[in-house]
């Protein structure tokens, strides 16, 4: 019953993410069909990359000609935000023992929004919530994008504006967690970092300043409220 319980628990809080990646993994699944990659390609970056938007450029850069070191050093400038969110998930995935690699794997943006406000206090049914949000996820993605692919071969029309839903899926999940939690001070946070880097630095290269800000200031709060529970 409690493992039931869990993965009922892991479905419901997975259902946003669950309608932005099968929408998404379809627009994706649609536009490497008619870049000539077909369902089994296209399930393979979605079960061996999995990286949402990477994989969306990685498909231009392939159909494209580019050498993969143009397209390793696009991949690590696209992901690289994911190593600050690996960092304040150190002591959340301690002890997870084998569930531990895929936990770092599928890490996704959504996948983290989702885990890193788990409040379940028991550390191994923590590991197993984490670990379900993870595979339920991907495999949201992996369905998206298979269906896309299929539906690609059959029913051609125009693909603009279907990478738009990226964008609607990160407002889904922020709307999401602003209406769920009562501290929105990471939220406003990010938005404001955000904000003033987008401005100081340009739209090109502001996202590694951002995430910088975020987790310098995140980290002083932390610090802060540390030091007021000690006081």
């Amino acid at each position: 019953m409690e493992q039931k319980s869990l993965i009922r628990s892991a479905f419901l809080d997975t259902v946003p993410v669950m309608t932005g990646y099968l929408v998404l993994g379809m627009g994706f699944g649609i536009i490497a069909q008619t870049k000539g990659y077909g369902v089994l390609w296209v399930f393979a970056m979605s079960g061996l990359i999995y990286a949402g938007s990477m994989q969306f450029v990685a498909i231009d850069l392939m159909a494209g000609g580019a050498s993969l070191v143009t397209m390793a050093v696009t991949t690590l400038m696209v992901n690289i935000r994911h190593l600050f969110y690996g960092i304040s998930m150190v002591d959340r995935y301690r002890g997870a023992g084998r569930k531990k690699p895929y936990l770092i794997w599928a890490l996704t943006d959504e996948t983290y929004s989702l885990v890193c406000t788990c409040t379940e206090e028991e550390a191994e049914r923590r590991h197993r919530y984490c670990f379900l949000v993870s595979l339920l996820d991907q495999c949201y993605w992996i369905a998206g994008g298979v269906i896309g692919a299929l539906l690609g071969g059959v029913l051609p029309f125009s693909t603009k504006g279907i990478d738009f839903a990226l964008t609607a899926l990160f407002v889904t999940v922020f709307t999401e967690q602003w209406l769920t939690t009562k501290d929105h001070f990471a939220a406003v946070a990010g938005v404001l970092s955000s904000g003033a880097c987008l401005w100081l630095f340009g739209a090109d290269v502001f996202l590694i300043p951002s995430m910088i800000a975020i987790t310098v200031v995140l980290t002083l709060r932390k610090r802060w409220k540390k030091e007021e529970t000690h006081e």
